[in-house]
């Protein structure tokens, strides 16, 4: 587990937010950027008070899957383009399930264009798409405590299945 630096608090999901929306609105930033025209790009960057934070690059019709960031609270901004996020509105089981059936209440859906963002609770369940069949979109991540592990899902109408789980050394 990491802890915040002796004399600072963990960051809020409020402060990653505004990290986020300033870091989206840094134009040299977001130009800096290699965009592939097949899959994501990311680079990491500095976040506030200890946490995770990344410059993501979405070529077209390309998305996260549904996942959760396990422990970690988090927000994302899209600095350009537009994103789409898909997002569950329930707590779910953090271990001993392998398949769910989900309500019929549960599905949220947000448009997320250039300068728009969200922040997020621990073990939001969600996945993010850029939609476009021609932009590529950028969007600014940051989480805290640093990710341990994303769980990846699989879905099937109402059906949530769990995939496999994702390690730090896997996208680092």
């Amino acid at each position: 587990m990491v802890f915040p630096a002796p004399g600072t608090s963990a960051p809020t999901q409020s402060e990653l937010l505004d990290f986020a929306r300033r870091a989206a609105a840094d134009a040299e930033l977001v130009a800096s950027l290699p965009l592939d025209p097949e899959g994501r790009t990311w680079v990491r960057l500095e976040g506030p008070g200890g946490s995770e934070a990344w410059l993501i690059g979405w070529p077209p019709g390309t998305g996260t899957g549904w996942h959760d960031h396990a422990d970690s609270v988090g927000a994302f901004v899209t600095a350009a383009g537009e994103l789409k996020e898909y997002s569950l509105a329930a707590r779910l089981p953090t271990d001993g399930w392998k398949t769910l059936e989900l309500t019929d209440d549960v599905d949220r859906e947000r448009r997320l264009p250039s300068g728009k963002g969200r922040s997020f609770g621990r073990h939001h369940v969600h996945e993010v798409l850029n939609e476009s069949a021609e932009e590529h979109a950028i969007s600014v991540h940051a989480y805290y405590p640093p990710l341990p592990h994303i769980r990846r899902y699989s879905r099937t109408g109402q059906v949530l299945r769990l995939g496999h789980v994702e390690r730090p050394e896997d996208w680092q």
